[in-house]
């Protein structure tokens, strides 16, 4: 991703693209810059004072390992007016318990700013930061414990500042000191880690259920599992045939948290038919195999919680008999989750993850890993968030990836997400096709750890790295061939063989040109075929 500042110009360009692509997800805001760190680098940050270097901290993250001084870090341009920026914080110490780690907006000089932190104290501080001179406009309590991760959100628009943590607005106050600038990180006499740091446009109208229907959706009262799978999810396999979900089992409607969670964790196959949003208490829930989880119409989705698709995190090396197999999603909203919004692990097979509409979650939108395999991944929109899809959670797990992680992913929408689309490590081959990239600002596929990655037919529009090889870490391998690169679309990066996808399954290949066209018209909620 962009680690330098970004032009003004380039910037509000960039955003009226956006806008005019986000079509009818228009009440969510437009992430415009994103950092996660991934590449290992902090390249385009401004520091002063402390210790700052990248680590690895469950993830690349960037941290701030002394406690003896002000230390400050700040990227972005001077003409940045109105926006929110969010990033995960993660405290490690505090010199006294009235010092503090954060973030920054309307940063006009390293000793000039609006700052959200966090107190030894336990308290959230909306701060104005003159010239060194601190003044807190707000402040509430809200825990903090050295060595939680919390994630902070500061929202400047016009004269109105607002700070959250972990989604829950706590200060607000008014101040018209600073008018633009840039954002920044910020500890006071603390270390702290940072990551998965994002700068939105503030969004144009409320979006009270946290998904907003086409301006098509189907008819309200169907549930049925439109289509059939094409990919990996269709390939003879592990057992099975193909995937078909609850098919042969019944069908019931639910339209509750309880409900919702009584009828993914039954043993028998089921079509679970989803009826309007439902708020899942934070975590990731089981679901059982031969499952179709269905939702009805174009409002149908889920915030809070996430779907884990497998068994629980073992050593195993070889699928058990048990494993989770034949599960179907479509049609749904995923907003805010806790922690993936999908989790596919544990030698589960047979996936099928298509229509739905994918957005602000806090980690994976829709992650692979430990083993699974014969998974398609088709037609979903996923947008405003930072790490979109993994394929392959770690670089040590051969034992259990090597020879499996077989996905496929095709017309999906990765709409201004800027990292792991997917980043795969092991799987192959991995075959990625006429998919509709835009404005991806660090990697589109990110082919790592001796993967096989066959990329075709795709189109990428202002993608800074489309495809690579060599992203960070061990190395692995990809052809790409017959993509559209198009605008400040860099040039793909690749080597080596892979594995043809033909030598699996049956595919015909969409014109890339027509592409972006009937990708934006058919991925996400409301558009699953009659």
């Amino acid at each position: 991703m962009p680690k330098n500042p970004l032009l003004a110009t380039a910037v509000a360009a960039a955003l009226t693209v956006m806008v005019a692509l986000a079509g009818t997800n228009a009440a969510f805001a437009d992430a415009f810059f994103g950092d996660t760190f991934d590449d290992g680098d902090a390249n385009g940050w401004t520091k002063t004072g402390g210790s700052w270097s990248v680590v690895t901290d469950g993830s690349p993250a960037y941290r701030q390992a002394s406690t003896g001084a002000n230390a400050k870090t700040q990227t972005g341009d001077l003409a940045w007016s109105d926006y929110t920026v969010r990033a995960r914080v993660k405290p490690t110490a505090f010199a006294t318990s009235a010092r503090s780690a954060g973030i920054t907006a309307r940063s006009t000089t390293m000793s000039s700013y609006y700052a959200l932190v966090l107190t030894g104290g336990g308290a959230a501080q909306l701060q104005r930061v003159a010239n060194g001179t601190v003044t807190v406009l707000g402040s509430a309590a809200v825990g903090v414990t050295t060595g939680t991760w919390y994630d902070l959100a500061l929202r400047v628009t016009g004269s109105t500042l607002a700070g959250s943590v972990n989604g829950a607005q706590v200060v607000q106050a008014s101040d018209a000191t600073f008018g633009s600038g840039r954002i920044g990180l910020v500890t006071s006499y603390a270390a702290a880690s940072f990551d998965d740091v994002v700068v939105e446009t503030p969004a144009p109208g409320p979006d009270p259920t946290g998904t907003t229907p086409p301006t098509t959706p189907p008819d309200p009262g169907s549930c049925r599992v439109a289509g059939t799978p094409t990919g990996f999810a269709a390939v003879n396999a592990w057992g099975r045939a193909t995937t078909t979900g609850g098919a042969g089992g019944a069908t019931i409607a639910v339209d509750t948290a309880a409900e919702l969670l009584g009828a993914i964790a039954r043993p028998e196959p089921l079509t679970i038919c989803v009826s309007g949003p439902i708020t899942l208490p934070a975590g990731m829930y089981d679901v059982a195999s031969h499952k179709s989880i269905i939702g009805v119409g174009a409002t149908a989705g889920i915030t809070g919680g996430g779907f884990n698709i497998g068994l629980p995190v073992s050593t195993a090396t070889t699928p058990p008999a048990d494993a989770v197999q034949n599960v179907i999603i479509q049609n749904l909203s995923f907003r805010k989750a806790s922690d993936d919004s999908i989790n596919v692990q544990m030698f589960s097979h047979h996936v099928w993850i298509d229509h739905n509409d994918l957005a602000q979650g806090y980690d994976g939108l829709i992650d692979i890993k430990r083993g699974s395999s014969y998974v398609t991944v088709s037609w979903n929109h996923t947008h405003h968030h930072t790490k979109n899809m993994l394929l392959g959670h770690d670089d040590n797990n051969g034992a259990q990836d090597t020879g499996r992680l077989k996905v496929s992913y095709h017309h999906n929408w990765f709409d201004a997400t800027p990292q792991r689309n997917p980043r795969v490590r092991f799987g192959e081959p991995v075959h990625v096709y006429n998919n509709y990239y835009f404005y991806n600002t660090d990697t589109g596929v990110a082919c790592q750890n001796n993967a096989g990655c066959l990329v075709e037919g795709n189109y990428f529009e202002n993608v800074e790295e489309p495809v690579t090889n060599t992203y960070a870490g061990p190395a692995g391998r990809c052809v790409a061939r017959n993509n559209v690169f198009v605008g400040e679309s860099g040039a793909p990066d690749c080597s080596g063989t892979v594995q043809e996808a033909s030598a699996y399954y049956v595919y015909t290949l969409d014109d890339p040109n027509s592409v972006k066209a009937i990708v934006t018209g058919g991925a996400g909620v409301g558009r699953v075929p009659a």
